[in-house]
């Protein structure tokens, strides 16, 4: 898994995944469609500002909510490359990785980093750089196999791939 630079969106605490994707946008499963809407009922222009390899950066407790896989695949589509947060969501987590979206947990990144701020993350090291600060934090590095998970595109992928070995 490569390095990701992008930069820094700042959500708070509790981030549901009613705000991530709202309830009235999940008549489709179209990532693209979603993608449209992500973040909506957080930041309403969200989704028209962020760029690919971008980062959200989010307090505690993020995804939790309704146990929806649209919400990772609306946060992936919308091209985010990751999220750091104190913690998840216990069903987001597995989510995220399920769909190929890199998520890390990380108190201090989460704390320190500002909106706007330039960051580069190496998710097998767990090393995430505010480079406009030029202080660095630690997450605990994806194991082997979850970083095969998100190489592969998602957990659908990753058996699609293998039994195709």
């Amino acid at each position: 898994m490569d390095t990701i630079k992008g930069k820094a969106w700042k959500f708070g605490d509790d981030i549901d995944t009613d705000a991530i994707i709202p309830a009235r946008y999940l008549n489709t499963s179209d990532p693209q469609e979603l993608a449209k809407h992500c973040m909506e009922d957080a930041d309403v222009a969200f989704a028209g500002r962020v760029k690919p390899g971008d980062i959200i950066i989010a307090g505690k407790n993020f995804g939790c909510g309704s146990s929806r896989e649209h919400a990772p695949i609306a946060i992936k589509a919308a091209g985010v490359a990751c999220v750091i947060a104190p913690t998840f969501a216990r069903i987001f987590y597995r989510n995220a990785f399920n769909t190929g979206l890199l998520i890390l947990e990380s108190s201090e990144a989460a704390a320190a980093i500002a909106e706007g701020d330039e960051v580069r993350i190496d998710p097998a090291s767990g090393l995430i750089e505010d480079l406009t600060s030029g202080r660095s934090f630690s997450a605990r590095p994806v194991p082997e196999f979850m970083r095969g998970l998100l190489d592969a595109g998602g957990l659908m992928a990753y058996w699609k791939k293998r039994l195709a070995e």
